[in-house]
C-alpha cells in the first residue's frame, strides 16, 4: 500500500523582495512573523501550516509568467467582506468582487509580487 500523505504542511511564495512582500503579508493580511526563519526567508505562524515569503530557489525564473500561474492559494478569514474593504483601502488589487461560493464568501485579489490570492469566509 502506498504511504500517504496528510495535506499541505508548509507553504511559500518566492519572490523578488522578500522584505517588500512580508510588509504586504503584515500591513495588508495581519499574518505575524514566526520566531525563526531560514536565511532569505521570512516565515508567518499561519495556520493549519506556516507559510513564508522567500528568495527564489536555484533555477527558479519569476520572469518566465505570472508568479504561481495553476496553484489556487486560498486564505480564511473571519470576515471576506470587512478584509475586501480593508485591502481596497489600502490600495491592493482586487480581482473580484465578494461572491457567495460553496466554501462562503469568497474574492480574489493581487498579493505581492503579482501572485493571485483568494480569501474566503471560513464558516
Amino acid at each position: 500500500m502506498p504511504i500517504a500523505v496528510d495535506g499541505p504542511d508548509f507553504i511559500a511564495l518566492q519572490v523578488r523582495d522578500v522584505a517588500a512582500a512580508a510588509e504586504f503579508c503584515e500591513r495588508n493580511l495581519g499574518l505575524r512573523r514566526a520566531p525563526a526563519a531560514p536565511p532569505g526567508a521570512v516565515v508567518f505562524d499561519t495556520k493549519p501550516c506556516p507559510m513564508a515569503v522567500r528568495e527564489p530557489l536555484p533555477g527558479t525564473d519569476l520572469d518566465a509568467g505570472r508568479p504561481g500561474l495553476g496553484v489556487a492559494l486560498w486564505f480564511s478569514t473571519p470576515d471576506a467582506r470587512a478584509l475586501h474593504e480593508q485591502l481596497s483601502a489600502n490600495g491592493v488589487e482586487i480581482l473580484t468582487p465578494v461572491a457567495q461560493s460553496p466554501f462562503g464568501a469568497m474574492f480574489s485579489f493581487r498579493g505581492p509580487e503579482g501572485y493571485v490570492l483568494t480569501a474566503h469566509q471560513a464558516g
